[in-house]
């Protein structure tokens, strides 16, 4: 971008109205049952730091954080594909108080999970109450879809990652028993806003989507990065030795910027794994250590990289609702996007202190933004003129 653009959309952007504990395991999926009891990235695609610990940092415990503590309910929710495939989704709920609430429906990006918007989604009620919040997490980072065989699938296509959202809203609404789905906003986080959009452009909500919120992604620098993902993935430790020194790394090397965030949302992200020693001598036998992994092969998802961001800053401009863009930093703009939003076709808000996870680093932030985001769009709050016919009916000239 030459250094005029720059300058004129920089004057263009002023011009805008200010608007688990150590032993955790994540509860395994039995018999479709409820429970109710991710430093600033080099590009909108990552979900994930570059920076190895040191064994010499002082780890600060973390106390345990569980999903009750944002959330209302757990669902694993079970659905079988023409194919064949059996899909097991994992979602966070807590419903609309009423008919008139909205429902928010979150996703996160690619190596996050369904916690990433736990601290966004307190905040987010507290200012609207009776709101619902819907976190979905996507297939082999928390849902599971296997084949007949049993193998887990391996599709991460655009279109299979909003298929799999559209399913969602499908079995929650025949679960609570909706006879149509509330007013709902789409928000996604990187790899999650690629797919909110898909899904607003295939219009498989209809008329029951008000808007969509995207944070911290745009087609121009994503692709722009996928160069630097290879670098990005190897570069990170394949393992910690504790929960609290996966929360420890995510804050030193600014992956989150905030402890209760990474407390909430970085135990979800990791999977124990156990080695067993039989050298030990002296009689002291077997050794058995364990250590915590990542819980998604984003080496899979590699060939679909592309795939996900190419055409989405059209189809973000042409998809219809209303259209929020969040983002971390003004330098992220395409040239695209940054003449839609000179011709006024979305609304965007510019989060600086934040760094790649805005909804974690800044979640009052987001959530003020995205409250009154609807607000501003809440078609339940427009008062429309009175018809002709009852002015008429009332004895009044028209």
């Amino acid at each position: 971008m030459s250094d005029l653009a720059r300058s004129f959309a920089a004057q263009k952007l002023a011009d805008l109205p200010k608007t688990p504990p150590q032993h955790y395991t994540r509860p395994s999926a039995t018999n479709g049952e409820d429970r109710e009891d991710d430093y600033s990235s080099e590009s909108s695609l990552s979900s994930t730091g570059t920076v190895l610990p040191s064994p010499r940092q002082h780890l600060v415990a973390a106390p345990p954080v569980q999903w009750s503590s944002y959330f209302a309910q757990e669902l694993f929710l079970p659905f079988t594909f023409p194919s064949g495939d059996e899909a097991k989704y994992h979602v966070y709920l807590t419903p609309p108080a009423n008919s008139k609430a909205p429902l928010f429906v979150c996703h996160h990006g690619a190596g996050a999970s369904g916690m990433s918007f736990a601290l966004f989604t307190r905040a987010l009620r507290a200012s609207l109450p009776d709101a619902g919040v819907l976190s979905v997490e996507a297939r082999q980072h928390g849902s599971s879809i296997l084949d007949p065989s049993g193998a887990p699938v391996t599709d991460f296509a655009i279109a299979a990652l909003s298929d799999d959202l559209a399913n969602v809203m499908t079995l929650i609404q025949q679960k609570l028993n909706w006879a149509t789905l509330p007013l709902t906003v789409l928000i996604g986080h990187s790899l999650g806003g690629a797919v909110v959009v898909d899904v607003a452009r295939r219009g498989v909500l209809g008329t029951s989507l008000v808007g969509y919120v995207v944070i911290d992604v745009v087609e121009g620098s994503a692709i722009e990065a996928l160069s630097h993902m290879q670098r990005i993935l190897a570069s990170r430790p394949a393992s910690f030795p504790s929960i609290d020194a996966a929360i420890d790394w995510h804050l030193r090397t600014r992956v989150l910027r905030r402890r209760d965030a990474a407390q909430a949302s970085v135990p979800s992200l990791l999977r124990p794994s156990s080695s067993t020693d039989n050298s030990g001598g002296g009689g002291n036998g077997t050794i058995t250590t364990t250590t915590w992994t990542w819980a998604t092969d984003l080496a899979l998802t590699q060939p679909f990289w592309s795939e996900w961001f190419t055409g989405m800053s059209g189809h973000f401009l042409g998809a219809r609702g209303a259209k929020l863009l969040i983002l971390a930093g003004t330098d992220r703009l395409d040239r695209e996007l940054m003449i839609g939003q000179m011709q006024g076709r979305f609304q965007l808000v510019v989060v600086p202190e934040s760094g790649h996870f805005v909804q974690e680093d800044a979640p009052e932030r987001t959530a003020e933004v995205v409250a009154e985001f609807w607000r501003r769009n809440d078609r339940g709050a427009l008062v429309l003129p009175p018809k002709v016919g009852e002015l008429l009916a009332q004895g009044k000239k028209v």
